[in-house]
């Protein structure tokens, strides 16, 4: 299981995915990006991401051109670069681990423990 990770850079609103596996994340960022859009009613400018192939392809890449929005990528082995989306990501698994640990769940409850 993974989890994918959607940080609003102006608000620190969080949002969080599970997913199965790493392909079903090319789906869930377009959706998710249109979805956006028309909630908040404004458009979507730029998104930074690291280089997993997840977010480095080609279907996101001409998505991004068709509705004008700009991709950065952080430089590889360089998790300085995107720190808040770091530091969130560590506080939320952080969090869920300590709620394991109290509660004396099962591990394979981890993911439910990341979405409280």
């Amino acid at each position: 299981m993974y989890i994918l990770f959607i940080l609003n850079n102006y608000s620190r609103f969080t949002w969080v995915k599970f997913l199965r596996l790493k392909d079903e994340a090319l789906d869930f960022i377009i959706k998710f990006l249109k979805m956006i859009q028309v909630r908040l009613k404004v458009p979507v400018r730029r998104i930074s991401t690291d280089n997993g192939t997840e977010f480095v392809n080609q279907t996101l890449h001409e998505y991004y051109e068709e509705v004008g929005i700009s991709h950065e990528t952080s430089v590889a082995r360089s998790p300085q670069q995107n720190g808040v989306v770091e530091r969130r990501n560590r506080t939320l698994i952080e969090a869920a681990r300590t709620m394991l640990i109290y509660a004396q769940a099962l591990l394979f409850l981890w993911a439910e423990a990341v979405a409280t």
